[in-house]
């Protein structure tokens, strides 16, 4: 039994490894990620300087609140790089087509970057996703723009970040060492997304993926992660109560100079 899994919202926000923000709801979770997109931008434009995100298919309820204020503020996306965190792979171990309802890719073409003004939109070639075939794209990348700024994210059933599942066979620092790579994915993994994407249609899951490394997100200056489903409740007491071990990824980064997770008010309660 691992007392943290039953903790009161109380007991829960006594003392975490993590620090904790409970909203009232996905929607201020939601709103509260894009604002802070929002801000950063607008204050590294302000300085004249690059913005720098991670930014994760899953949470995505962000996106259309962040679409919306850089429309309604007119806050000019030239200077910005998105580093999207991952990608589902065919089994042949490339990305699948941009056409599918699972890809990453399409999505982020869908609801965001086709959403926001034209003449507001970074150019393509500052919309990046992890290649399967070019995996030291994003390493590299990162270390010529200077460092990412925020990452952006949720966290998986078994404490994955981006597609970090973990790996009982490593030690926390030789997890934190892992970069961009391609990987198969958990049965939980797919479980899990099976259910939220696609009805529970298992089969149809992809086995593989590509994805950004936990290297690059634990140095990011800043680590926003968002959690606001059921299962979350244990999540998050694990995230922040359990020992920092490559079994449950997110556990890593409690170390973190400034890192937090915001979360709804259902997922610090426990039902009675």
């Amino acid at each position: 039994m691992h007392e943290y899994y039953y903790y009161t919202k109380e007991e829960l926000l006594k003392n975490p490894k993590i620090p904790l923000i409970v909203m009232e709801d996905n929607a201020a979770v939601f709103q509260s990620i894009a604002q802070e997109m929002a801000d950063e931008i607008k204050r590294k434009n302000e300085a004249g300087e690059k913005t720098v995100f991670i930014c994760p298919v899953g949470p995505v309820g962000q996106y259309p609140y962040f679409v919306d204020i850089v429309n309604n503020e007119n806050i000019d996306l030239k200077n910005v790089w998105f580093i999207n965190m991952d990608e589902y792979l065919t089994d042949e171990k490339k990305w699948i087509s941009k056409e599918h309802s699972l890809s990453f890719r399409g999505f982020m073409d869908r609801v965001v970057y086709t959403k926001i003004k034209p003449e507001l939109v970074m150019p393509e070639s500052q919309r990046i996703f992890p290649d399967p075939e070019n995996l030291n794209n994003i390493p590299e990348l990162i270390e010529k723009l200077g460092g990412v700024d925020i990452a952006f994210g949720g966290i998986g059933i078994n404490g994955h970040v981006a597609f970090n599942e973990p790996q009982d066979d490593l030690t926390g620092e030789e997890f934190l060492k892992l970069k961009t790579r391609v990987l198969d994915i958990s049965k939980e993994t797919r479980a899990v997304n099976s259910i939220g994407d696609l009805n529970g249609a298992l089969d149809d899951m992809p086995h593989y993926c590509v994805t950004i490394g936990i290297n690059e997100i634990s140095h990011a200056r800043k680590i926003r992660l968002g959690c606001f489903r059921d299962w979350h409740r244990s999540v998050v007491r694990h995230a922040a109560y359990g020992e920092p071990t490559a079994h449950f990824p997110v556990s890593l980064l409690q170390n973190h100079p400034d890192i937090n997770i915001k979360f709804t008010e259902f997922v610090a309660n426990l039902p009675e």
